[in-house]
């Protein structure tokens, strides 16, 4: 925008300030700035400072060059990644404006030393889409004083103005690797002058040119130089303004989150109970010497009495086995975000309830009614080390295999049948559709849950939408009836629209049921765990899922395999199915690295027939943050598939005690795509065991151990 401000950025960076300032405050390094690409940066050349580890930050950037939309992500100390919306007017003939996804990467090869080393930095800007901001570089930055920041690289696409070329009719989405570092390399620098402790004033040197949007009727900049002020608000908000060659102008605005900080560090529950040490044996010679198993009585009022504390923690104390020196107690956590925490109250409340010759306590956790892993501890420990750290108990704690047969387990009384229910409000939100960025819905959704038996659960939810900008949408230009009315929904290619016709599930203003599900879940042996799903699986379709996995409770390695038969739902009529029908399956291998990080790859067919496999990355921070990142291909073509090439994506999940410092078991998140398409398409099944499992599993339960004490 030449000489004045739009309103448009304002209403999208107060938006986007409303969605995110809920969950609490982020804490960015001192003196770090979001350049227009939404990472590190002056105004559109980067730096090398990395970000804070955990830091997810959204960044809405707007010009007459375009308007940018990014969501940047610190998975690991020295890696940073990124996934971006552009709209650019007048440069695709084919559309009134290229509405472009692109992915950039950069990767802090050193970090600045109190000496004379910079941070130094390589990165890789839409490595993957059409390529219009394509570009790649080596960049170092310095602090030369507590407020001036130097910054200098070598850069080569568009950082050295030479724009490749790009052919929008091409699908896009995959890697240009063959035009990485080609080309003519030119230099750029930028220095930042930390003004206020609020406000820095920025320079920089650039080559680029602004080719492609000047091509499609945007002015051309009047010089190299850029010109830019950052201001921050707290350590969570940043605006901006700058100059583009002089006389261009854009604004910016930016908020982060850190997984690492939470706004509540301490949590907001309530002091667990205190240990109670036993009392002398001289004290108590009947309870020291085990003549109260005699009493047939003892152990249902003990288990009662257990159980009301237990529920009262959050916990439901499922079965209990009792003899004179040992005590197994199996939990379902339903408050708690940490299965430790979960443990250590467990652990807590056990020395309150049981006889003192009790001196092993085993304490199960149960998912979905099925054992999953069991804490042996020694009571003399848990006396003996409540006041010191968690990593003492935890080095006294052995973590086994839960074994699946109820031994002498008895069943706590009027747990089963078990029926539950709710009611509560739901958001929506569509991100990165090439004609539409930004749809929501809202409206309420009521579940119900009916525990049958252990590990069988009948389940379902209704929802009723109450406004919103997602309408039905049929695909291909048809109207909504036209496409209703075909016998098979297919591409122009012969590709089955399992994903590309969604929202013809859209925009229903009568209720609607996503789900009803009848789903088993046992343990035969114990290192497997099967689970079978029935009925309405998801929105889109109904049918059955069955899986196994193969989990040793203390490996880093898992194995799964699972199979769907499904048919595709109608759109509108819950009960009703059209034509196509469909038996997918996978193999999956899982693998724990250790400090949060699991890698998972799937290989097997996909809902559309095709055949493939999918790559994924995950992180879990501490207090429960993930984020991940996923690739498909299939054999499905570049043709078939569409634009986008093949699938890819990010996930994010942060629990809700991280934002409200309440304890909960509840997530919000959801899945990143920058399209959705056909190719490499899954059956959106809930509670996939590996997800199931892992929470009490030995690296998990570890991460967490913190917790133990809490």
């Amino acid at each position: 925008m030449r000489r004045r401000f739009r309103p448009l950025l304002l209403t999208s960076t107060a938006l986007l300030t409303a969605s995110v300032s809920a969950l609490g405050v982020a804490s960015p390094s001192q003196g770090q700035t979001l350049n227009s690409y939404g990472l590190p940066g002056a105004i559109d050349t980067p730096t090398a400072i990395a970000p804070p580890e955990g830091e997810i930050a959204a960044t809405v950037s707007y010009s007459d060059y375009g308007r940018r939309v990014t969501l940047s992500f610190q998975p690991v100390p020295r890696l940073t990644g990124a996934l971006r919306y552009s709209k650019i007017d007048g440069i695709d003939i084919n559309r009134d404006a290229l509405q472009d996804r692109s992915f950039d990467m950069q990767f802090q090869i050193f970090d600045e030393d109190e000496g004379w080393r910079p941070a130094v930095a390589v990165g890789l800007r839409d490595f993957m889409g059409t390529g219009v901001y394509s570009g790649e570089y080596l960049v170092a930055t310095k602090t030369v004083t507590p407020r001036l920041r130097v910054t200098g690289g070598i850069g080569w696409g568009r950082l050295a103005g030479a724009w490749r070329q790009t052919d929008y009719r091409d699908e896009g989405g995959k890697p240009n690797v063959e035009d990485w570092f080609s080309g003519p390399a030119k230099p750029f620098a930028s220095v930042e002058w930390q003004a206020t402790d609020t406000l820095s004033v920025l320079a920089e040197y650039s080559h680029d040119d602004y080719e492609p949007e000047i091509g499609g009727g945007a002015e051309p900049p009047g010089g190299k130089f850029n010109l830019g002020v950052n201001y921050k608000i707290g350590d969570t908000y940043q605006i901006g303004a700058y100059t583009v060659g002089g006389d261009t102008f854009g604004i910016r605005g930016s908020v982060a989150l850190n997984a690492r900080n939470s706004p509540y560090p301490s949590g907001l529950e309530p002091a667990p109970a205190p240990v109670r040490p036993r009392p002398a044996p001289g004290a108590d010679p009947e309870g020291w010497s085990g003549a109260w198993t005699a009493d047939a009585t003892a152990r249902p009022v003990i288990q009662t009495a257990l159980g009301k504390a237990l529920r009262n923690e959050g916990q439901t104390l499922e079965s209990m086995s009792l003899s004179a020196n040992r005590a197994e107690v199996r939990i379902s956590n339903n408050r708690y975000s940490q299965q430790a925490e979960a443990i250590g109250r467990t652990a807590r409340l056990m020395t309150r309830a049981l006889p003192p010759s009790v001196e092993t306590f085993v304490i199960t956790s149960v998912e979905h009614g099925v054992p999953t892993s069991s804490v042996v501890l020694r009571r003399s420990d848990v006396e003996r080390l409540e006041n010191t750290a968690a990593a003492h108990i935890g080095q006294r704690a052995q973590i086994v295999s839960a074994d699946p047969r109820p031994g002498d387990l008895v069943m706590s009384d009027g747990l089963y049948p078990s029926f539950s229910w709710g009611i509560r409000p739901y958001v929506s939100v569509s991100l990165f559709d090439p004609d539409d960025p930004w749809r929501y819905e809202v409206g309420a959704r009521a579940s119900a849950r009916y525990e049958i038996r252990p590990g069988l659960v009948l389940s379902g939810e209704v929802k009723q939408r109450a406004f919103g900008s997602i309408e039905q949408e049929a695909p291909g230009g048809l109207s909504v009836e036209e496409y209703q009315a075909q016998d098979a929904d297919v591409t122009a290619f012969g590709v089955p629209r399992v994903r590309s016709d969604g929202r013809m599930y859209s925009g229903d203003d009568s209720p609607s049921i996503p789900r009803l599900t009848l789903a088993w879940f046992a343990k035969p042996t114990p290192t497997v765990y099967t689970r079978v799903t029935f009925g309405l699986l998801e929105r889109a379709y109904g049918g059955v899922s069955a899986e196994a996995l193969w989990k040793p409770v203390d490996s880093r390695l898992a194995i799964g395999a699972e199979v769907n038969h499904v048919r595709k739902r109608e759109f509108h009529e819950a009960f009703e199915f059209r034509d196509y029908e469909v038996t997918t399956g996978h193999v999956s291998a899982y693998y724990d690295f250790g400090g949060g990080i699991w890698g998972q790859i799937d290989v097997g067919k996909y809902l559309a027939g095709d055949v493939g496999a999918t790559v994924a990355l995950n992180r879990e921070f501490e207090n429960g943050w993930r984020i991940g990142a996923f690739a498909t291909k299939t054999d499905m073509s570049e043709e078939e598939f569409g634009e986008g090439s093949f699938d890819k994506g990010i996930r994010l999940s942060i629990p809700l005690s991280w934002a409200t410092g309440t304890p909960s078991t509840q997530r919000i998140g959801g899945t990143i795509r920058s399209l959705s398409r056909d190719g490499g398409s899954r059956v959106r099944v809930d509670d996939r065991l590996y997800e199931v499992v892992r929470e009490s599993h030995t690296g998990n339960l570890y991460d967490g151990w913190g917790k133990f004490w809490r």
